[in-house]
């Protein structure tokens, strides 16, 4: 989709003493792609001008593969954090392995399930939050304490950040929400489920299969967060433009389908 940037951010929130300068330096970017991606120039504020409490976007396109990474500031909780991104405080704590959730210790660096939007022409809040199937109320939460975020009126060029959907066990990495497709598309991501076992299939918007279920095994099993990689080919032509990519698990009781990952996707 038109808009999204596959990447690495960092998520970085403004201490006393900082410059753009020494931001730019500590995470590998540029003052230029600080300034465009937040919207730090007038009418905004001064060229070159941070206060202490913004959180920025930092763009870091040489660090590979692509994630987002938000680094901890004081008075944070697993829990405030996950409320952020509209993610569960478990799945932060498996996935970045911490050995005690209670205690994260400040500047340490988290990943966090979320992928950048570059805003364009005409861009609204709303048709964003529609094209990407989410809530608009999630990427409120995600840039709260922003420069350059209104709900009103959006920056060209500003990157929003859009929380990846996810469950207490399951987040899909790739491909982002809003991303076009083709058979054999590249899916990965991290879980926590029942001997390693993750389930996968791709529908239109017409509720037709278009990839059939299939599965794969995580890294590693519950109780652990395993790592998940597969491609999907398509079984069936899909009948719509958009449809939905399911990443799930499945019930040891019944075989219902449980930890569903639902993420938009449009079709190439």
């Amino acid at each position: 989709m038109l808009g999204i940037i596959e990447e690495t951010q960092i998520l970085y929130t403004v201490q006393p003493g900082d410059t753009l300068y020494s931001i730019a330096s500590r995470f590998n970017s540029t003052v230029d792609l600080i300034q465009e991606a937040n919207a730090i120039y007038p009418p905004i504020t001064d060229p070159y001008l941070i206060y202490p409490g913004w959180l920025l976007v930092v763009p870091a396109p040489a660090v590979q593969p692509y994630r987002s990474i938000y680094i901890v500031q004081p008075g944070d909780t697993l829990f405030s954090i996950g409320r952020r991104f509209s993610a569960h405080y478990d799945l932060l704590a498996g996935v970045n392995q911490l050995a005690d959730a209670n205690a994260i210790l400040i500047n340490h660096p988290l990943w966090v399930p979320a992928f950048q939007y570059e805003i364009h022409p005409g861009d609204t809040l709303t048709q964003i939050a529609s094209q990407l199937g989410i809530s608009v109320q999630s990427i409120l939460q995600a840039n709260e304490g922003r420069p350059g975020f209104s709900r009103d009126l959006l920056y060209p060029a500003f990157r929003l950040i859009i929380p990846a959907p996810s469950t207490r066990n399951i987040t899909v990495v790739r491909p982002p929400v809003g991303e076009y497709i083709a058979s054999g598309v590249h899916v990965e991501g991290f879980a926590r489920v029942f001997e390693a076992n993750v389930l996968m299939q791709i529908r239109d918007g017409n509720h037709m299969i278009v990839t059939n279920e299939r599965f794969t095994t995580a890294q590693q099993g519950a109780p652990a967060y395993g790592y998940f990689s597969l491609e999907l080919p398509f079984d069936q032509h899909p009948t719509t433009e958009e449809g939905e990519l399911w990443v799930y698990d499945r019930s040891a009781e019944d075989g219902r389908i449980v930890d569903l990952v639902r993420v938009r996707v449009y079709f190439s």
